[in-house]
């Protein structure tokens, strides 16, 4: 009873620190950390300081304990607090070395820091003042040993070799072992005669001390021979690496030859990149060691006599590692509390728990400890304090801290209070809840109105202390008033209850029926208390509608007290069962109707094609499903690589009904893949197709279509060249598919024959030095393939291969027209259809700069005797030769005319041009173009004007320098000046525009940098007269 009151006079204290905002439990903000302290020889002060620091209020009491026994620091020991930091001063290594923890308490309670180690490192010198010396052969390996003395700390060992500072350098032949510091030389040279010295260095005390000289001496009995490696310095057979620290494997072996050293994983797995294999000096540094570099490892020592090997585990370990820590908990008495505490580590770490600075050790059953867990069932004061839990395992130990309150408070609902306004339908269930907050749970009761409320069969106080009333009326309208009591107080909370009337819908469940693309309005009309506002809410297959989306199929077409919607252009997907469901503030009620909708039918399946013949197919299919609409019909399509998508094929019977599922295509073409689908049809329309078919080959038959345009002639001397239109492959009927060419001279009666055996063919050429130039022949083209010959196609007469023409033009004449145009004329040879007709004649011509053999080509067609050679250059002399043409070639060359073409036309544009109007006319002046001396003189120009850019211009020639237009003056004009000689036309000046002018007189110039812009080109002055 005691211990009770003295808890809640604690509350009490803790409640008026929360309200003056400052209260806080301790809460480490600096731990100590673990030691290692240098001992040095005539070291007067010797101290050291673990620093501790935690916040909390009231402020936090220090206690310190060594191997966990508790510290007394006060005056006359070497013990001292500062704050929280413990001192120890006059260092003893034997009494003072321990493991330490900081405890940090305050009236909330106690928690205790993680563990500090205190370690002193210390170097003795060698004891052994003198060693004996080290006799070996040449060729021999030798280990030194070094033997270093007393110590605690890391240690650096180094060989001095005769003299400091000559330090012994390791290599493949020498190394020293960071773990023993033995030197091992695996082969002796006479160069490693002397005195070798070992140093040991403490990384910690930076002490350094030597050992007494051991000198190595050569034995005169021989030199020794070769031997296989022995491995003198080896790795444990298992090794604990920690997570993320830096492990090195040593490995050295002796021999002659000096062996060589590998490393490799004998699980074949390859080092990763940050894996440092110094083979020199015999180490495998692995660093950041993780849980995928354990493993089984391998040192290999080879040399040419033989080999040895050594292994070693590496294993993984982890120290803990919190993953899930208890958080400050509050809770009332008599409630539960349960703290999960988890940490990764390997091991796998284990848990206890502590409670004010003492390990929780459960003597009572409602405190259970499982896998890291603590749970506390029915809580009381005694159970507040600090609680720690502790996750560790043989590599470490980690914290975490936790505060429990339980607290004990009189009833209030303040943060709780009963619901203002209980809204109920007349006949329904409500439940009213009372959840004041008090500590322990106390007594509750209920008033209606100013009456203690009395229990009945439809009135309920139930054990959580909430109200429940069944089958509402009228009569139970009021205020009801929940009252709760403990051994602390009472307190109460009110809230009123309104009974409404029952929302109904009046509208039926039904089955409603209709056609895709029709509109149909599904109804859901309601009566319900006016007071109350409806919400209306649609489902689709239990589903929520969303308005707006979907489509825009679904549309609200209701009123207030109705929620009707409307499914516009139905499809075969909105089939299906509609619920609306309407609510209020006290109920909710909902309707179903299943919507039926009638379409096209859905797409057959399982399409099968049974025996394929060379023109027919069978199909069989299953019915897909009809839409609430019978099927009336089917239609099979098909296609192949040659068509041109699906195309309607003939069956039998031509009409497939509603009730075949099978049927027979025909017509095909022999040969040719098909792939066949089927649609089913009913009175509202045709469904969507199947799938296809596999793929089906028709069988192959004889060919029966020949090919088309059959021609030919041409060709070389003795040649009869026939050519067609290839059979398309849909129409070859079968492998192996060719052709066979059929021949004879005219009025011969026997049929030569050639077969071209490829389906791309398109081409035959006869030779024989018999055939006459252009002689006819009879020729038909017939087809086969791997299933017999075809027909022949039509016959049709073609001529042989003509002769060229026999004899040269006469009478070749040149003339130059300007200074790119050359005329050329001859005499025709007779035109006739004899064996070396005349098709046209081929002009070809050179500068005198070109070979004849590049000449330029022109030719003309037919008996004409003269022809224009244009493009060519001016002032250049060119040769030109003519010969006539056939389809046999070219015959003999004219003899060769030369000419000279003209000078080349003026390149500089007539300038400095004006313009004035007067009287519906346009005078034009310009600038004489001179002509400079390469070219030709100037013997006149031409003017090309007309209305609009798109219009064709009007030309007219003057050989002055100006020009009088009788143009009407009210449209834009648009003028170019061109001058010509007899090397052509000349460079002609840029369109300038006369713009449409009102007034009888107007003057203007066009720039010489005018462009087909207008008026922006154009410098205007206008002179106006009047006459009166």
């Amino acid at each position: 009873m005691m211990l009770l009151w003295k808890l809640l006079v604690l509350q009490s204290l803790m409640g008026c620190l929360a309200e003056s905002g400052v209260v806080q439990s301790p809460v480490f903000s600096k731990q100590p950390g673990s030691i290692v302290y240098p001992v040095e020889t005539g070291e007067k002060s010797r101290e050291v300081v673990f620093s501790c620091e935690a916040q909390g209020s009231p402020p936090p009491i220090y206690r310190w304990k060594l191997n966990g026994t508790e510290i007394s620091p006060r005056s006359g020991t070497h013990y001292s607090l500062s704050g929280g930091n413990l001192r120890i001063s006059h260092l003893n290594k034997d009494q003072d070395a321990g493991t330490y923890q900081c405890l940090a308490s305050n009236a909330f309670g106690t928690i205790v820091s993680r563990e500090a180690r205190l370690t002193f490192a210390y170097m003795e010198n060698f004891k052994i003042h003198r060693r004996s010396s080290v006799s070996v052969r040449e060729g021999q390996g030798v280990v030194l040993l070094c033997g270093p003395p007393s110590h605690s700390g890391d240690l650096v060992f180094s060989w001095i070799f005769n003299e400091y500072p000559t330090f012994v350098k390791q290599d493949t032949r020498r190394f020293i072992s960071q773990e023993t510091g033995n030197l091992y030389i695996a082969k002796v040279k006479p160069s490693d005669v002397g005195n070798y010295t070992c140093v040991v260095t403490n990384t910690v005390t930076k002490t350094r001390v030597q050992g007494p000289p051991t000198p190595l001496v050569l034995r005169s009995d021989g030199v020794m021979g070769e031997y296989e490696p022995k491995i003198e310095v080896q790795f444990p057979e298992v090794v604990h690496v920690a997570k993320g620290s830096t492990v090195k494997l040593e490995c050295f072996a002796l021999g002659n030859p000096v062996p060589s050293i590998k490393w490799k994983r004998v699980d074949g797995v390859p080092f990763p990149r940050k894996v440092d294999m110094r083979k020199a000096s015999g180490i495998l540094e692995i660093p950041y060691f993780q849980q995928e570099d354990a493993g089984t490892y391998e040192c290999v020592a080879e040399n040419s006599r033989g080999l040895n090997t050594v292994k070693g585990k590496l294993s993984f370990y982890a120290p803990p590692h919190l993953i899930e820590k208890p958080q400050d908990a509050q809770k009332l008495i008599d409630d539960s509390l349960v703290w999960e505490c988890k940490a990764t580590g390997k091991p796998k770490p284990s848990y206890r728990w502590m409670k004010n600075g003492e390990n929780l050790e459960p003597a009572e059953e409602r405190i259970q400890v499982a896998n890291g867990g603590l749970s506390i069932s029915r809580l009381t004061l005694s159970d507040t304090g600090m609680y720690q839990c502790v996750a560790g395992n043989k590599h470490g130990e980690v914290y975490s801290n936790a505060e429990l309150r339980v607290i004990a408070i009189a009833p209030d609902f303040s943060h709780n209070q009963l619901r203002s306004q209980t809204l109920v339908k007349v006949g329904g269930d409500v439940l009213i809840e009372c959840k004041p907050k008090m500590s322990p749970w106390g007594v509750i009761s209920w008033r209606k109105g100013s009456e203690m409320l009395r229990e009945s069969n439809r009135v309920f106080i139930l054990d959580n202390g909430n109200l429940r009333v069944w089958n509402a009326t009228k009569s139970d309208v009021g205020l009801y008033t929940c009252v709760a009591r403990n051994q602390f107080g009472v307190a109460s909370s009110t809230g009123s209850v309104t009974v409404k009337e029952p929302t109904a819908i009046t509208t039926l469940p039904s089955t409603l029926d209709i056609t895709v693309g029709e509109s149909v309005v599904l109804p859901c009309q309601v009566s319900h208390d006016p007071s109350l506002e409806l919400k209306f809410t649609w489902f689709f297959n239990e589903q929520l509608i969303h308005f707006g989306s979907h489509g825009g199929y679904f549309e609200k077409v209701g009123g207030h007290s109705a929620g009707d919607i409307m499914i516009r252009n139905i499809q075969l997907r909105h089939a299906g069962k509609y619920t609306c469901a309407v609510q209020t503030k006290v109920d909710s009620i909902s309707i179903a109707a299943d919507l039926v909708v009638r379409g096209p039918p859905g797409p057959p399946t399982s399409l099968h094609v049974e025996e394929i013949t060379d023109t027919t197919a069978p199909l069989s299919w299953r019915p897909g499903p009809d839409n609430h609409s019978p099927i009336t019909a089917y239609t099979i399509q098909a296609r192949t690589p040659f068509s041109l998508g699906w195309q309607a094929v003939t069956t039998v019977p031509e009409m497939v009904g509603g009730h075949r599922l099978t049927a027979t295509v025909i017509d095909l073409s022999p040969w040719v893949e098909y792939e066949f689908r089927v649609l089913a049809g009913n009175t509202i329309g045709t469904g969507e197709p199947s799938k296809p078919s596999k793929q089906a080959r028709t069988k192959g038959t004889s060919p029966k279509v020949t090919p088309a345009n059959v021609s030919g002639g041409g060709g070389s001397r003795s040649e009869l060249v026939i050519t067609w239109e290839p059979v398309p492959e849909e129409q070859q009927n079968g492998p192996g598919f060719g052709y066979v060419v059929a021949f004879r001279p005219h009025g011969a009666t026997g049929w030569m024959q050639a077969a071209v055996p490829s389906a791309e063919a398109s081409r035959y050429v006869f030779k024989n030095e018999s055939i006459q130039p252009f002689s006819p022949f009879l020729v038909k083209v017939g087809v086969y393939n791997n299933e017999g010959e075809g027909p022949f196609g039509p016959v049709t007469t073609i001529n042989s291969a003509e002769e060229e023409p026999g004899r040269a033009p006469t009478r070749a004449r040149a003339k130059s027209l300007s200074a790119s145009e050359v005329e050329v004329s001859w005499k025709a040879l007779p035109w006739n259809a004899s064996k070396k007709r005349v098709l046209g004649y081929e002009l070809r011509y050179w500068n005198k700069s070109e070979r004849e053999d590049t000449a330029s080509v022109q030719r003309t067609v037919g008996n004409q005797t003269s022809t224009v050679i244009r493009g060519v250059k001016g002032s250049t002399a060119y040769y030109i030769s003519v010969r006539a043409y056939n389809t046999a070639g070219t015959g003999p060359p004219s003899s060769t005319v030369n000419v000279t073409t003209k000078k080349p036309p003026p390149s500089q544009p007539p300038v400095k041009l004006m313009w004035n109007t007067l009287n519906s006319k346009i005078i034009l002046n310009w600038e004489q173009v001179k002509a400079l001396e390469n070219e030709s003189e100037v013997t006149g120009y031409k003017v090309l004007y007309k209305k609009s850019r798109h219009s064709r211009p009007n030309v007219m020639e003057t050989n002055t320098t100006s020009v009088e237009l009788a143009l009407p003056t009210d449209e834009d004009y648009i003028i170019q000046i061109q001058p010509f000689g007899e090397g052509g036309e000349g460079s002609s000046s840029k369109q300038f525009t006369i713009p449409r002018i009102p007034g009888p007189n107007a003057v203007g110039s066009a720039s010489k940098v005018s462009t087909l812009s207008a008026l922006s080109t154009i410098a205007l002055s206008f002179t106006a007269r009047t006459s009166l």
